[in-house]
């Protein structure tokens, strides 16, 4: 189906299939036809390879991935969107769209299923409610993919994309640059979607680490740290550890002197590898 960038035409879709806009889902499509070929061509789309979709809105970043990818599978909550779908991704054979929550998705059994033997990539305008808990959830689950290109909140980006030791990082800016390399890729203002949101956006890309970039010594220690050093950002690394893992003030002292990090400093203050070292120090601890 042509014109599926025009304003007018997709309303005139939408009216024919009876569907309206849902909040609690998000929806915001992604109409401008300048983002999406950029999207699919930054995002790794191409021969050879096989895109994990997830939403596919009215299918205008679908068409775009399916011209230059193998195959395209696009997970969609929304039912309502399949009869739409159809016909807007008609004249494409390479495309499968599976109404289903990719939270609840084996996204693992999925990829084997339907893109075994294709490199895979992620690509996606992400619900901004939903962004963190499907990236972190894609990152976490160490999936067959080589990379995320998301559209997310323009400050999503800024956060997630963070270097850690910079004012702007979190504990999600920590965990993205452990299991990948970050980076933003362009701007997108808040006229390029149906309906307008109040925020502007920007597209990220995730290139998957293949290994860590740090030794924790326990992963799981390493998180428990970054989140206890993140919980309270007013306070010293001190307070917060002593308060998030919970240890006494002294063994918290004690702990961060062997690591070598000032008990004084801030979460924001501290580079990956001092995590990981103060993760160290609590793992030997155990």
């Amino acid at each position: 189906m042509e014109n599926l960038s025009n304003i007018g035409v997709i309303r005139d879709l939408l009216a024919r299939h009876g569907f309206r806009f849902s909040k609690a889902l998000g929806q915001n499509f992604l109409v401008n036809p300048t983002v999406c070929p950029r999207m699919a061509e930054q995002g790794g789309a191409g021969p050879g390879v096989g895109v994990i979709e997830i939403g596919a809105g009215v299918g205008v970043l679908t068409a775009e991935l399916a011209r230059r990818a193998d195959r395209v599978v696009c997970v969609e909550i929304d039912g309502r969107l399949l009869p739409v779908l159809a016909e807007t991704l008609a004249g494409f054979q390479n495309v499968e769209i599976v109404n289903a929550d990719v939270m609840k998705v084996d996204l693992r059994a999925l990829i084997a299923e339907k893109l075994g033997g294709l490199r895979v990539v992620v690509c996606a305008n992400l619900p901004y409610y939903i962004t963190s808990p499907i990236v972190m959830g894609l990152l976490e689950q160490r999936l067959p993919i080589e990379s995320v290109t998301v559209m997310v909140q323009k400050e999503a980006a800024q956060r997630l994309c963070a270097l850690p030791g910079t004012r702007e990082a979190g504990a999600g800016s920590c965990a993205v640059r452990y299991y990948s390399e970050p980076k933003v890729l362009f701007p997108v203002s808040r006229g390029s979607f149906l309906p307008s949101p109040d925020v502007d956006s920007a597209v990220i890309r995730l290139d998957i680490r293949r290994e860590p970039p740090v030794d924790p010594g326990d992963e799981k220690t390493f998180f428990r740290v970054v989140r206890a050093a993140f919980s309270m950002r007013r306070k010293t690394l001190l307070n917060c550890l002593s308060a998030g893992l919970p240890l006494p003030k002294e063994r918290a002292a004690a702990l961060l002197e062997r690591a070598g990090v000032p008990a004084g400093a801030r979460a924001e203050q501290l580079t990956l590898e001092q995590f990981a070292a103060v993760s160290r120090a609590l793992a030997e601890e155990a």
